[in-house]
């Protein structure tokens, strides 16, 4: 097991669905800064403005960038986040699904809203993990997870940030997406240093507050996956829907696309 964690991680990870790594990306704080920087003045194709007319400050957020900006690249392989996902699955590989990156600058009272990153994607397994590591110190505007969700029976229904609409026609098999602060539910969140990451599995509730401090809230988000990972269709679009992949249901993802970064 990798020196950064311990089996009280693994063993939290695997019942909560959600743990903090302090420290994961601490040697490569300034690298993910300057990529975020990059990613900002160039963004790629899937980069959005979250705000509505008349919300203050700016949300931006953007994913599958990392084979675009070399600062990313070099995080994903040098830091020591493969075998830390490794260790925190149970797998005996890691492979790469996607970066994001997602920034609120000072005075932006817009919260992320709850979701899971399960529904979204045409991914199906239990071993997974997104890391969320901010590259600024946080306090209230840091992630918010809800313990024990990414056991629940159905998953939550995955709807657009910014129209409010449903990704697929058919709600049935999905629940409506809950409050966590009305209903009492388990939530975990911490202030966190520039490089500690929250690691949660990708059917893990999670979504976070406005940012009304006067300091910027960076952070860079990866989504890996291990040995049981499938391709799966869903009933609408996926995000991100990496056009033309060219798999069949069942098959695990294609590793000149998804490539394999850790390996026991």
């Amino acid at each position: 097991m990798h020196a950064l964690i311990t089996q009280e991680h693994v063993d939290t990870f695997q019942r909560d669905g959600v743990v903090l790594i302090k420290g994961l990306f601490a040697d490569h704080v300034e690298t993910i800064r300057a990529g975020i920087e990059r990613n900002m003045a160039t963004p790629g194709p899937y980069a959005a403005e979250n705000l509505k007319d008349g919300e203050s400050g700016r949300f931006f957020d953007d994913y599958c960038n990392w084979t675009r900006f070399s600062e990313f690249e070099e995080v994903i392989r040098q830091s020591p986040v493969a075998e830390v996902a490794a260790d925190l699955m149970k797998s005996q590989r890691v492979q790469v699904f996607h970066d994001h990156v997602l920034v609120k600058e000072p005075g932006t009272s817009k919260p992320t809203p709850w979701h899971q990153d399960g529904p979204y994607y045409f991914v199906d397994g239990v071993q997974n993990v997104s890391f969320w590591s901010p590259v600024d110190q946080v306090t209230s505007a840091s992630l918010r997870c809800v313990a024990g969700s990414h056991a629940w029976e159905k998953p939550v229904l995955p709807t657009r940030w910014l129209a409010e609409t449903s990704f697929f026609p058919n709600e049935d098999d999905y629940m409506p997406v809950p409050d966590p602060d009305a209903e009492g539910m388990e939530i975990r969140e911490w202030e966190m240093q520039p490089g500690d990451a929250v690691a949660f599995n990708y059917a893990t509730l999670h979504g976070a507050r406005g940012n009304t401090s006067t300091s910027r809230r960076r952070a860079f988000s990866l989504r890996l996956v291990g040995d049981d990972a499938r391709y799966v269709e869903r009933p609408g679009p996926t995000s991100p829907p990496f056009p033309g992949h060219n798999m069949t249901p069942g098959q695990p993802l294609r590793d000149d696309w998804f490539p394999v970064i850790y390996q026991r």
